[in-house]
């Protein structure tokens, strides 16, 4: 749920606004009971994944892909 102030009280109180974001709250800041801003918290953006980060701590066999015995093939027939 978010919280409405109004300009002079964001000005005012904006370190314990900013602490009530922080902790995940949504402040709505009005003027005359109209809404111009909102404050959020900002999500950190992900660490973009690198290729080969994995490189030489797996090993893919060369029969990786070759067709499946009929025992495994068995084990993914519904009965």
């Amino acid at each position: 749920m978010a919280t409405e102030v109004n300009i002079h009280e964001a000005k005012t109180h904006l370190s314990r606004l900013l602490h009530r974001v922080l902790a995940g709250e949504e402040v709505i800041i009005a003027r005359s009971g109209v809404a111009i801003a909102r404050l959020v918290p900002i999500v950190p953006k992900k660490k973009k994944r690198s290729l080969g980060g994995a490189k030489g701590k797996i090993r893919i066999p060369d029969d990786f892909d070759a067709p499946l015995d009929k025992e495994a093939l068995d084990l993914f027939e519904l009965d």
